[in-house]
This record gives C-alpha cells, structure tokens and sequence, in this order.
C-alpha cells in the first residue's frame, strides 16, 4: 500500500462530502453512502492496516496510541486533511475543532467503541470539541478536518 492508492481511496469520500455542512444529517449520508459493510470502507480499512504494517502510516506515539497525519489539505481532497490514530483503551487530549471533524470508526477489537460509537462514521460539528476516547480495545480511527484546523487545548 503506497500513499498514492491510499490517496486515491479516500479522495471520492472527500468530494462526496465537499461543501456540505458537518451535522448529523452528514453522519447519516456517510453511513449510508459509505456503510461500515460497504466496498468503499472495507478498502480504506484494509488499506490502514497495511499502511500501518507497510510502516508509513501511525509513525508516532506509542504503544497505546499511534497517529500521524497522511495528507495536508489539499484541493484534491476538497480542502480536507487527512490523519489516521490507532487507539487502544485511551482518554486523549482534548480538543476543538474550528471547521468540525468526520471520524470513521474501524475497531480492531471485536465491540471496541470511538466516544460511544462502533464502528462506521461520525461528525462533529464546527467549534465542536470532546477528549477521544477509545473503550473496549483497539480502534483505527481515520479523521478528516475541514482545512486541517484543530486546536488542541489544556488537559482537563
């Protein structure tokens, strides 16, 4: 797996969700257009786990948390940036997110949840902000920001 076919593998879920608001009626969309059974998930998961083996993708962290950003904003991903974390049992750090955030949830763990949800996707919207959290085991978690904006703020 190079960045190239994972590039080419996230780019139509990008353009799918360009311009539209980040709500509730957006998890829904991706849920359905991209369900967690779907080909489209199904390739972008398999696509991280061999990233991830491939050791270009989660490069930083340790061994209850992995992450890294794959790509910058970019106009070939509708101004989206694109980060992957692979969690394990774990209250982050908070923070907030300026534009919103679109999360897709692929638990490694059988029942492993992102903040009470399993797996497919979620949408937090502008100025929205919580502590990540990973329960129940290890997750993939792959999350789009709308221009890369995210600010990270003081441990609660």
């Amino acid at each position: 797996m190079m960045q190239s076919e994972f590039h080419a593998l996230v780019a139509p879920v990008t353009r799918h969700i360009a311009g539209r608001p980040l709500d509730r009626a957006l998890e829904a969309e991706l849920n359905r257009a991209y369900p967690p059974e779907g080909v489209a998930f199904r390739a972008i998961e398999r696509a991280c786990h061999a990233a991830i083996a491939a050791g270009w993708m989660c490069r930083e962290g340790d061994a209850v948390r992995r992450f890294g950003r794959i790509f910058e904003p970019a106009d070939a991903l509708a101004g989206f940036s694109v980060d992957v974390v692979d969690i394990t049992d774990l209250v982050g750090n908070h923070h907030v997110h300026p534009t919103g955030e679109i999360d897709m949830i692929m638990p490694v763990t059988p029942g492993a949840q992102f903040d009470g949800h399993g797996r497919g996707w979620l949408v937090y919207a502008p100025e929205s902000g919580h502590r990540p959290t990973v329960a129940g085991g290890r997750a993939l978690v792959l999350y789009l920001l709308p221009q890369g904006r995210i600010e990270w703020t003081a441990p609660a």
